[in-house]
């Protein structure tokens, strides 16, 4: 069972909800490679963190995953898996989101030096559900209506569209969730 980012729904516009995400901790990696590469470069090392490739920082309370030999701990898996655009053209942030148990001084180090934990402000965004396949048009046209809906409700962009994947890649492609999310203005 994956628990799955906690999110409230403030309202219901044409296109799209308008949620407010709470603070949270993310893996991250920055890769470089296309849009469709990149999750796919990423994936192995963010899945290898949450997998045990950590060293712990503390005892292991009982609130927490289980605690595997050697200092490492496994960590429940989240969903989405989310990729944003990275620092410079060609590059992108692939995320997975932390057990909203975790803490910045509970969550373990990553072994692996690309692996990053980075807290994320709570924030409201703008979010569109759809389901297909993970293609960059796919999602490219998504993130357009949901920024002109978001426009069209008199709302302000204020970040990076994210895109969210929460299904695994065997699933079928009509049964996947996706979304685009959009941060905007308070």
């Amino acid at each position: 069972m994956t628990e799955q980012q906690p999110y409230r729904v403030v309202s219901r516009h044409p296109g799209f909800e308008l949620r407010r995400y709470p603070a949270h901790l993310v893996a991250e990696m920055q890769i470089q490679a296309s849009f469709t590469r990149a999750p796919i470069e990423a994936f192995r090392p963010l899945a290898a963190y949450l997998g045990g490739a950590n060293r712990a920082r503390h005892p292991i309370g009982s609130s927490t995953p289980t605690s595997a030999p050697g200092g490492s701990e496994k960590i429940a898996m989240t969903v989405p898996m989310v990729q944003v655009e990275g620092e410079w053209p060609g590059a992108y942030l692939v995320q997975f989101v932390m057990p909203a148990t975790f803490t910045a001084a509970t969550v373990p180090e990553p072994v692996d030096a690309r692996v990053r934990i980075r807290e994320i402000p709570a924030q409201l965004a703008a979010a569109m559900r759809f389901s297909g396949r993970w293609t960059e048009q796919a999602f490219s046209q998504r993130a357009t209506m949901l920024g002109r809906s978001v426009t069209a409700a008199g709302l302000q962009p204020t970040g990076a569209i994210r895109y969210a994947r929460f299904d695994p890649p065997w699933k079928p492609w009509f049964l996947r969730r996706n979304e685009v999310v959009l941060p905007v203005v308070e």
